[in-house]
């Protein structure tokens, strides 16, 4: 008898909503819906606290913490940033720009945090708020029917789970389990990237309010990130193109370190500074979208749905939105679903706009003249202030940046056309570094400190 046959005789559990990962978007929905009265299964395949990259949020992230009621508790836990510095090893000064620069004054701040710390307190929070959460819970399988779906997972210990779910979310993160079942999942064409970070003790930081400020370093392969933690240690990593990641034929540290020798800016605030227990960490091919989100039994929420880039922190930030997004298209689905398609087709949309504005800007961070933008800030038609306000995730309210937003394209255009060779020499090896190369494999290596 396969695990699909067995499965099959166990009798399901009933569930309103069965929520597939535990992190900030799976969590956020399943104490959403569960405050809605609403019976939610939250299915974690790890158990908290566990690892996870992407530790800088964004202002716009305050205002979700406070209405899930989590606000103080990501507070202690986080430590304050109330900008972004950008350092080229090409420029002697480096630009330091606050949040508070941009349009939404109130939006000023945000915190660096451990993910382990944060997804914990967002998945515990979902208990509390009612949700049955459950973790070392792998969801193998999710079959769709007219009237809902049969959801089949394995536990840590080999016991088989099925549930009867009325609306299946998939916050799985890369994991991209209905993408991938859908085939649903698309390479983007446009950007291709991959990583590889540790965490570092006794790493130098900026003096004062500046101390938790995140560092961009551009290099020759990519750009690195400098996030400082509350507890004292330093994430810092580095975004590459993968011909890069490919080339390696040392051991994961020692390539680390060699990538960090290349940023010799970064390399002198690590001077001090020693790698937490040799651990480097590897990911490859990470930029990716899918063709649809919805459906009339799931939606995908997060990185669940698309990823592309985490140079302007906007993961957390875009994951948690959209489950707040989301958790009002299920209670449609639910409870009116003569509008459930219409709410389907204005999710498809916000889905798409987050993405969108952000990577008009990430497919071109590592042009001349957007680093010339970000290391000499202007503010014409308060086109800085709109940027600033982008990078601070204020892209779903009222704020009216999207006029100067367009200057600032405009002028990009422009500038790039007066510096038309190294615009068009930039062009040519950016198209040379995104083609793609096959998979690379993630990894984590402990090695030599």
């Amino acid at each position: 008898m396969t695990a699909q046959d067995s499965a099959a005789v166990i009798p399901p559990e009933a569930c309103d909503v069965m929520v597939i990962g535990g992190g900030p978007a799976g969590a956020t929905v399943a104490a959403l819906l569960a405050a809605q009265g609403r019976d939610v299964v939250l299915a974690e395949k790890a158990y908290h606290p566990r690892f996870h990259i992407g530790e800088s949020l964004l202002p716009a992230n305050v205002a979700l913490f406070e209405k899930l009621g989590v606000l103080l508790e990501v507070e202690r836990i986080g430590m304050p940033k109330w900008g972004v510095e950008f350092v080229s090893q090409e420029h002697e000064a480096p630009s330091r720009l606050d949040f508070a620069e941009g349009w939404n004054r109130s939006l000023d701040h945000a915190w660096q945090v451990r993910r382990s710390d944060l997804d914990e307190i967002l998945f515990r929070n979902a208990a509390r708020r009612g949700a049955r959460t459950l973790e070392g819970c792998r969801v193998r399988d999710v079959q769709f029917d007219d009237d809902g779906a049969d959801v089949s997972a394995v536990m840590d210990d080999g016991a088989q789970r099925r549930w009867r779910a009325r609306f299946v979310i998939d916050a799985s993160g890369r994991d991209t389990l209905l993408s991938g079942k859908l085939d649903a999942k698309r390479k983007n064409p446009k950007h291709n990237s991959a990583a590889l970070f540790g965490h570092f003790r006794q790493a130098e930081r900026l003096p004062g309010k500046m101390e938790g400020h995140i560092t961009i370093f551009w290099f020759a392969h990519g750009w690195f990130w400098f996030i400082p933690l509350a507890d004292g240690t330093t994430s810092v990593g580095a975004v590459c193109w993968p011909y890069y990641l490919k080339s390696r034929d040392k051991p994961l540290p020692e390539f680390f370190a060699d990538t960090i020798a290349m940023a010799p800016k970064l390399a002198a605030r690590l001077a001090g500074a020693e790698l937490v227990d040799g651990t480097v960490h590897a990911t490859g091919n990470y930029s990716y979208t899918s063709t649809h989100c919805s459906g009339e039994r799931f939606l995908m929420l997060g990185d669940a749905f698309a990823f592309i880039d985490p140079v302007f922190s906007s993961g957390v930030y875009l994951a948690m939105h959209s489950a707040f997004e989301g958790a009002e298209v299920v209670a449609t689905a639910l409870d009116r679903p003569r509008e459930a398609a219409a709410a389907r087709r204005k999710f498809e949309k916000y889905m798409r706009h987050g993405p969108r504005e952000f990577s008009w800007f990430i497919y071109r961070v590592s042009s001349p003249t957007m680093r010339d933008f970000f290391l000499f800030p202007q503010n014409p038609m308060r086109t800085k202030e709109a940027l600033m306000s982008m990078l601070a995730g204020d892209i779903h309210g009222r704020t009216p940046i999207w006029g100067s937003l367009r200057i600032l394209k405009g002028l990009y255009y422009t500038f790039s056309l007066v510096h038309l060779r190294r615009s068009f020499a930039h062009w040519k090896r950016r198209r040379q570094n995104i083609r793609d190369l096959g998979p690379l494999r993630g990894e984590t290596i402990v090695g030599a400190k």
